[in-house]
């Protein structure tokens, strides 16, 4: 699978619109977008690097500054995940949010602006942590008045993600399906199960096995879902959602309209992870 590369390329005003003029990172060719609408997906090896990664972690365990909501699956069994959508605070959750290796990359998926929808970190304990139904992320944020399905996400796998600890399944192709209507389904909200298993007749299904730091952007129409956590493995996954600027949506708590996003260094991880791991004694 082609993965994204990181090329500097001087950028005109005369032959890149607006919201391209100063990105620093591309996509090395037009192969892995062509990838992405034909897929609905695309994973992206070593985004971000272990140093990263262990400092989301350990701020991410000791953080008790976001309120915790358990969702519940079909057998009773439970996943963990918090969700914000501001990125004026200093820290590290906004500083990968707002990163040009990410932004920039789901810029050039997207062809267009994109604003910051919101971020979550979703918990899988060891034995505990819930399955997710199929559902594409288009059958929630329809309901928010989102116009046009021109959106994305992130999934960062903050630890190992694999099969036994319920690692992101995706439908290869099925964002080309459309919106599917979407019910209740135990304490989640998943898409239709007859037209599902439709689907799953003809598309491939894809287990996103992923090491920290992997990446995979996802379009919003594509289905997904995660099986239970029956290893001894925990799986943290930190997921970042936008919005494209020319799609109008109501502006909700935790579901903004259009706000600029201010891109930040990529060195600005870093930089805040080691400030905040040292005066949190983490």
């Amino acid at each position: 699978m082609q993965g994204i590369e990181q090329i500097g390329r001087k950028c005109t005003k005369k032959t890149v619109p607006t919201w391209r003029r100063f990105v620093t990172t591309y996509i090395s060719d037009n192969s892995a977008v062509s990838q992405f609408k034909q897929d609905g997906y695309l994973l992206v090896p070593n985004l971000f690097d272990s140093e990263e990664m262990n400092y989301l972690l350990r701020i991410g365990r000791g953080d008790e500054s976001h309120a915790v909501h358990s969702v519940v699956d079909a057998e009773g069994r439970k996943s963990k995940l918090w969700l914000a959508s501001d990125t004026s605070q200093d820290d590290i959750y906004s500083a990968i949010c707002r990163s040009h290796k990410l932004v920039d990359q789901m810029e050039e998926l997207l062809e267009d602006e994109v604003y910051l929808y919101h971020y979550k970190m979703m918990v899988k304990e060891p034995r505990q942590g819930g399955a997710w139904e199929w559902h594409q992320d288009y059958g929630y944020w329809y309901n928010n008045g989102c116009l046009f399905p021109d959106m994305a996400s992130c999934y960062i796998a903050v630890d190992r993600a694999h099969k036994h600890n319920g690692c992101l399944q995706v439908l290869r192709g099925s964002n080309r399906m459309g919106r599917i209507e979407h019910g209740k389904a135990g304490g989640q909200t998943g898409a239709d199960p007859d037209r599902v298993e439709d689907a799953q007749k003809h598309l491939d299904l894809v287990y996103c096995e992923m090491a920290p730091g992997d990446a995979l952007f996802f379009h919003s129409n594509t289905l997904h879902r995660s099986d239970a956590n029956l290893s001894e493995d925990p799986r943290w996954g930190f997921i970042c959602c936008y919005n494209t600027r020319h799609n109008p949506c109501r502006d909700l708590s935790g579901h903004p309209s259009y706000t600029p996003l201010t891109k930040c260094d990529d060195n600005v991880i870093k930089e805040v992870g080691f400030r905040t791991v040292a005066e949190r004694g983490l």
